[in-house]
């Protein structure tokens, strides 16, 4: 039972690869080893046939759950759970608190990306950010773990995980742009604190010492430069090389 040749669906969802691994961004390959270590490889490989064929009719991503359709050898389509733990909004807290405390975690996110080292970030808080503990089930009377049907979503899933990273941390329960909004609500590590001043009280205090800006320096001319540049005539040397010096700044005119 649950062995025959599945009947054949248009319009299904279809992994991208067509040979190969399944999964190319780090955060998807994670996912796809964790897999690989404790689910049965003949099924997770059959699993990828089906995925490639475009068996999996649906796939509903929720905090804690993923829910999928797929077409097998029987006429109703098989209906897939994979459950996970969901963290709740005081673990949440804590992580985003954490996050929000590394510049680089906190820019690289907010810029779309995930970095790799958050999931070390979530090791020091005593979580996972990938699921070690799967609560798989199907409709189907395969009693294997998993059976084809779970293998071929958990396929899909981590190609979606490769477009979009942030469903890993949706199905932990924190939507993008929740995540995204709480992360750009807080103040970068070490930003300082500026004091919204309105300009109109600044006016008093711009040129005093510490404020905004400093008056212009005056800068005398060299007492020298000016009969070298404008050479009096012989007879007037005397009195305007005086005028030059005074003009120079050399002396107090008064």
């Amino acid at each position: 039972m649950g062995h025959g040749t599945p009947i054949r669906v248009e319009g299904g969802i279809r992994a991208r690869s067509r040979r190969g691994s399944i999964g190319s961004a780090w955060w998807s390959r994670r996912f796809i080893d964790i897999l690989e270590r404790i689910c049965d490889k003949g099924r997770l490989s059959r699993g990828r046939g089906y995925a490639r064929a475009g068996q999996v009719l649906s796939i509903d991503l929720s905090p804690g759950l993923v829910s999928a359709s797929v077409q097998g050898s029987r006429r109703a389509p098989y209906e897939v759970t994979i459950a996970i733990e969901a963290f709740g909004e005081e673990r949440w807290a804590s992580l985003e608190r954490a996050i929000s405390g590394q510049a680089v975690y906190r820019a690289k996110l907010l810029a779309g990306e995930m970095p790799e080292e958050i999931e070390e970030l979530f090791a020091a808080l005593g979580v996972d950010l990938f699921p070690r503990d799967l609560d798989m089930g199907c409709s189907c009377p395969d009693w294997g773990f998993p059976c084809k049907h779970v293998s071929a979503v958990l396929y899909l899933l981590a190609e979606s995980f490769d477009e979009d990273p942030f469903l890993v941390l949706a199905w932990r329960g924190r939507g993008r742009a929740e995540l995204l909004g709480s992360l750009a609500a807080r103040p970068a590590p070490g930003a300082p604190e500026v004091a919204d001043v309105p300009f109109a009280e600044r006016l008093s205090d711009f040129y005093a010492p510490g404020g905004g800006a400093r008056p212009p320096e005056r800068r005398p001319a060299a007492p020298d430069l000016l009969p070298r540049l404008f050479p009096p005539p012989a007879d007037l040397a005397p009195a305007l090389i005086e005028a030059y010096r005074r003009l120079g700044g050399g002396e107090d005119a008064g």
